[in-house]
């Protein structure tokens, strides 16, 4: 069995949010940020606000994918995170 990254780990287990399954793998920035509120919204475990563990868990994922994130899947990332704003109504 190949040993799984951390990051990958935690994606998949975390401690603040229950994410849906494929969420980052989708293509559209408002499906991805609904889906983060949906989570942050429902978590018992968070700290922070349910914006802040949205952002927090998306900023996350773009970090640790790095390089082997392609420019079009970091674009529709970066762009989540103005819809998740949009979506809790900040700025």
């Amino acid at each position: 069995m190949p040993a799984r990254k951390w990051s990958q780990d935690v994606t998949a287990h975390s401690n603040a949010l229950d994410l849906e399954e494929s969420v980052f793998t989708r293509d559209d920035p408002k499906e991805i940020a609904k889906s983060l509120k949906r989570s942050a919204e429902h978590s018992k475990r968070r700290k922070g606000t349910p914006l802040q563990s949205a952002m927090n868990m998306l900023t996350f994922y773009i970090n640790r994918a790095g390089d082997n994130l392609g420019e079009k899947r970091r674009k529709v990332l970066e762009d989540a995170k103005s819809e998740l704003r949009a979506l809790f109504g900040e700025k």
